[in-house]
C-alpha cells in the first residue's frame, strides 16, 4: 500500500468513527423529543429481539412528546414494557392504539451526568481517531522497512498524518462542546 493509500484508508476510519460518534450523541437526550432516542430500543417480538424503528413508526408529537404507532396491535404491551425496560428514564402512556412517549424533565444533576457521559463518550472516539493514525504511521514504518520510501518520505507522511488526526480530534471536540451546551441549556 502506497503512502496515498495509507492517509486515505486512515482518513476512511477516522470518517466513519466520527459517524458512529454522531450516532451515538444523538441518543443522548437532551430534553427534546427525537425518534433517535428510543428507535434502536430491543423489542421482544414474535420470539425475537428486534430495534423498535422495525415493529413501529415513530413521530415526535411535539418538543416533549413521541407517539410510538405500533404496526401489529397485539405488540403494544410488548413495546410498552421494551421502552420502560430500556432504562432510558421514559415511561409510555398507552393511548388506544398509540403510545406516548413524554420526555421528563432534566434535573441539574442529570443534566451533569449526560454532559460527562459525553466527555467520556468524546474521549473514547479521541482514541478511535488515534488508533487510526497509529495504523497508518505502522504502515509507513513498514514502508520505510522495505524500502519503498526513504526516510522523509516518512517523515512528510507522519506530518500528514497528525494534521489529519488534529483535524479529527478538533472536530469531535467541537460536537462534544455543542452537545454540553444543548445540555446545559435549560
Amino acid at each position: 500500500m502506497s503512502m496515498d493509500a495509507s492517509i486515505k484508508h486512515a482518513e476512511g476510519q477516522m470518517e466513519k468513527s466520527l459517524a458512529a460518534m454522531v450516532s451515538s450523541l444523538a441518543k443522548i437526550r437532551t430534553g427534546r423529543a427525537h425518534p433517535s432516542l428510543i428507535e434502536s430500543v430491543k423489542v421482544n417480538v414474535y420470539g425475537s429481539d428486534m430495534p423498535l424503528s422495525q415493529t413501529a413508526s415513530i413521530v415526535v408529537e411535539d418538543a416533549q412528546t413521541l407517539v410510538v404507532t405500533v404496526w401489529d396491535k397485539s405488540q403494544i404491551q410488548a413495546v410498552e414494557k421494551a421502552i420502560v425496560s430500556a432504562d432510558l428514564g421514559l415511561n409510555p402512556v398507552v393511548n388506544g392504539e398509540v403510545l406516548r412517549v413524554p420526555m421528563p424533565a432534566l434535573t441539574q444533576e442529570r443534566r451533569e451526568s449526560l454532559a460527562k457521559l459525553v466527555r467520556g463518550e468524546g474521549e473514547s472516539w479521541k482514541v478511535s481517531v488515534r488508533n487510526a493514525r497509529r495504523d497508518v504511521l505502522d504502515a509507513f514504518k513498514q514502508l520505510k522497512k522495505d524500502k519503498l520510501i526513504t526516510e522523509d518520505d516518512e517523515r512528510q507522511g507522519q506530518v500528514q498524518a497528525q494534521k489529519l488526526t488534529d483535524r479529527f480530534i478538533q472536530k469531535i471536540d467541537e460536537m462534544v462542546s455543542e452537545k454540553e451546551a444543548d445540555l446545559r441549556a435549560i
